[in-house]
């Protein structure tokens, strides 16, 4: 007896020890979307000692209890139960033969559902080794619809300052849940919550409110739903509906009498479209010469004091009405905008400034060509060769007295004219000289000016003179000798150069 307990002991032993060689090869887990295909691995690793596989099932995890999926064996074949039955097939071909092979037994599923995800038992019976199992856990995601919409089909400005919803995302049935985020230049704020569903999956609803106006009209909304790493977009245009606001144009403030082609425009903001438009005239009815065509007024005919007076434009729509009013004044004769004053007053300016520089030019030009002449006609020698003859305190060369009295008199040749006599004695009163005689000039032009500057001197054929001072010092002066303003001489050869 205790031999054979020793017996069944030491071939427990080596069917442990065969055992361990054996196993079922599987991943840890899987994941698939909504409606794909996704494959479950399973394979027998067939080491020394060989076992016999007698059958092959795969089974669902549901709750804590098994339930079949497919079953594979020698002799009966392949079994695929319900509700599988259209959606789980053996990968390996093999399998579904008379004769299988079983060490592969690879499954596949075809339109994957939310109720497909759990844990997946792959279950192999051996002999002599017993059974072998692993499992697969498989997760089934589902991709959210993204939808968004105007909270309302038309959004009404209000007068309060009170938020309200104008738009809504929804990223609905997703599985893992949706984050939501907006895009927009709005001023607003957005309100999010999550709803579970059911089957698994979850549903994401944001609003986005703001203060509804009219200058949000045609703004737009971006909805960004992030789900599994992916993001999906989707716009709406804001449609903001309000009362019209009114404004009249065509008075130009310059209608005046007999002017022709003139008229009033009502411009009117607002949504919906305007559906009517009424004029009035607020100083009685309607000139005669008016023309209503919807939102035109028409003056036909030439500018009457007739036509001056205050114009009412009402435009209506389905949310409201607007108004708005001109004055229009009537003149005998055209004026202009000041605007168009201004510019006009600009241009001149610019003219005037124009001239101006143009003038400022012209004189400096006219200057620097006079100054260029006198310069010319002026001496250009070395005045330490000058002789002074008349004594005036600034004495360059010579011993003269420096304090010479006025001339007694000139004499003049009798031929000489009355003018030129005067002219020869301012000159000489200038230069503080007296001149005893002159002998007869052909040619005896002298130009003196008051500031005592001598310009010009005419070729003059002079006969030594002799000029005599009070102090009864005396100097002879040739006949091609210039007198000069300091009261020196300097010869006609250097006062040309």
């Amino acid at each position: 007896m205790m031999f054979i307990n020793l017996l069944l002991r030491l071939m427990c032993v080596v069917l442990i020890r065969g055992a361990d060689g054996q196993m079922v090869q599987m991943e840890s887990s899987k994941a698939g979307f909504v409606g794909s295909q996704v494959e479950l691995p399973c394979q027998f690793v067939n080491s020394n000692p060989p076992v016999k596989i007698s059958q092959v099932t795969w089974q669902k995890l549901v709750n804590g209890t098994k339930q079949n999926v497919a079953i594979a064996n020698p002799a009966l074949g392949v079994s695929v139960l319900n509700p599988f039955r259209e959606r789980v097939r053996f990968k390996n071909p093999a399998v579904r033969q008379r004769t299988p092979s079983l060490e592969d037994t690879t499954i596949v599923f075809n339109r994957l559902k939310l109720t497909d995800e759990s844990t997946y038992i792959c279950e192999y019976t051996t002999f002599p080794a017993g059974n072998r199992e692993n499992m697969v856990n498989l997760t089934v995601f589902a991709r959210p619809m993204i939808q968004m919409s105007l909270s309302t089909p038309s959004i009404v400005a209000g007068s309060k300052d009170l938020k309200m919803t104008v738009a809504t995302c929804v990223s609905a049935n997703g599985k893992p849940a949706s984050v939501i985020t907006w895009e927009t230049d709005l001023d607003g704020e957005s309100n999010t919550q999550e709803i579970s569903n059911p089957d698994g999956t979850v549903t994401v609803r944001s609003d986005y409110l703001v203060v509804p106006s009219r200058e949000i009209h045609q703004q737009l909304l971006t909805c960004i739903s992030t789900y599994n790493e992916e993001q999906y977009t989707d716009s709406v245009t804001l449609n903001i509906q309000y009362e019209p606001e009114v404004i009249i144009e065509g008075f130009d403030g310059n209608w005046y009498l007999n002017r022709e082609n003139v008229q009033l425009t009502c411009l009117a903001d607002a949504n919906p479209t305007i559906s009517l438009y009424q004029w009035r005239y607020l100083n009685g009815t309607l000139p005669s010469s008016a023309e209503l065509r919807d939102d035109l007024l028409i003056f036909k005919g030439p500018v009457t004091y007739d036509m001056a007076g205050t114009y009412v434009c009402d435009a209506t729509n389905s949310i409201g009405s607007g108004s708005a009013s001109v004055e229009v004044i009537v003149t005998e004769f055209p004026s202009y905008p000041h605007e168009v004053f201004q510019d006009q007053q600009q241009a001149g300016v610019v003219i005037g400034g124009a001239v101006v520089c143009g003038t400022v030019l012209l004189a400096a030009v006219t200057l620097l060509v006079v100054f260029l002449y006198r310069r010319r006609c002026m001496f250009k020698g070395d005045y330490s060769t000058k002789k002074q003859i008349l004594g005036n305190g600034y004495s360059k060369a010579g011993n003269v007295p420096s304090h010479p009295s006025l001339p007694h008199s000139l004499t003049f040749s009798d031929d000489s004219d009355e003018e030129k006599k005067l002219e020869l004695y301012r000159s000489s009163s200038i230069l503080g000289g007296s001149v005893q005689e002159f002998h007869t000039c052909h040619d005896s032009r002298m130009k003196a000016y008051r500031t005592g500057l001598i310009e010009e001197h005419e070729r003059c054929a002079f006969n030594e003179q002799t000029y005599i001072y009070e102090y009864g010092s005396e100097v002879e002066v040739s006949v091609d000798m210039i007198p000069q303003m300091d009261g020196s001489v300097i010869s006609k050869e250097e006062w040309y150069v």
